[in-house]
């Protein structure tokens, strides 16, 4: 395999690792500040990083009329909203139980199909689909499946990051149309520039610009690596390699990204990597491939 060849594989497999890596950043973002200041002070400088690469391109054009609204609700649900709910979900769920969490975002795309699309659900997408959830409940309640019956089932971070998950595979879906017509860095150069701005209003609205001086040389940190690498360089990897690999290949890399959050979460944020946790992940990771799994023809 020549360089030319390797370096998109390697763009992948760095958005990955980064993307991993983002829910312990959020972590420690969040035990010094409020999340929708990490929100905000994240995806201030994700944009100046996507503007900068959209410039540097030349792909910079205004969307149409019709679009405006589009974007905007896109920067609501898959911004606003949806880094609302992970980094408020983090103050009580743990990293490596989100990451197992965030890894069923196609159980729910497949269940929306099914639902909604009216397409087809084979048996192994259903076999799928139940392995899944068998998973997230091993993973949630570290192994005492008795505890689902239980008002203590999960921590309410738990529950705001499932709906995360949910809420994902719905932007996903509505991305599509814009992603046909716009190149990746540019679309979501106006997708975050809209979140940020509805991440603004509820910014501003409170008295959170003063928790900005109180960030400490860690948090910051942790914030900046959020902005620049999560929220901007990887977007920016992650789609350039998407131009250029196949999508059944480049796929198979997204089952990295919870393996990636539980090592880093047990060496910097010291949660134990139980049996359980693991076994739960694989269940769900195996799940996840009988959902997306090519039919045979």
């Amino acid at each position: 395999m020549s360089k030319s060849k390797i370096f998109p594989y390697l763009e992948v497999l760095f958005a990955v690792i980064v993307w991993g890596a983002s829910f312990i950043a959020t972590k420690i973002g969040v035990k010094e500040v409020s999340p929708i200041t990490v929100v905000w002070l994240r995806f201030g400088m994700g944009v100046i990083i996507l503007g900068i690469a959209v410039a540097v391109r030349k792909e910079f054009a205004l969307p149409s009329k019709t679009e405006w609204g589009y974007f905007a609700l896109l920067g609501f649900l898959g911004i606003t909203w949806h880094q609302w709910l992970q980094s408020t979900g983090l103050v009580t769920a743990q990293a490596s139980t989100t990451a197992w969490i965030v890894a069923t975002t196609p159980i729910f795309m497949a269940l929306l199909g099914w639902l909604i699309l009216k397409e087809n659900l084979t048996w192994g997408q259903g076999a799928g689909i139940m392995l899944a959830t068998l998973g997230v409940i091993l993973v949630v309640s570290n192994g005492a499946v008795r505890s689902i019956f239980s008002s203590n089932f999960g921590t309410p971070g738990d529950y705001l990051i499932m709906i995360s998950a949910l809420n994902w595979a719905v932007f996903s879906a509505l991305s599509r149309r814009g992603l046909k017509k716009h190149p990746a860095a540019r679309m979501m150069f106006y997708v975050m520039a809209f979140g940020w701005i509805f991440s603004s209003i509820a910014f501003f609205a409170g008295d959170n610009l003063s928790e900005v001086p109180k960030l400490s040389f860690n948090g910051w940190v942790s914030i900046a690596f959020l902005g620049i690498f999560c929220s901007g360089l990887a977007y920016i990897a992650w789609y350039d390699g998407l131009q250029v690999i196949p999508t059944s290949q480049i796929g198979a890399f997204l089952y990295l990204e919870p393996l990636v959050a539980v090592i880093v979460a047990g060496v910097i944020l010291a949660e134990p990597i139980t049996w359980v946790s693991l076994v739960g992940g694989i269940t769900i990771l195996l799940g996840v491939y009988l959902v997306n799994r090519p039919s045979r023809k």
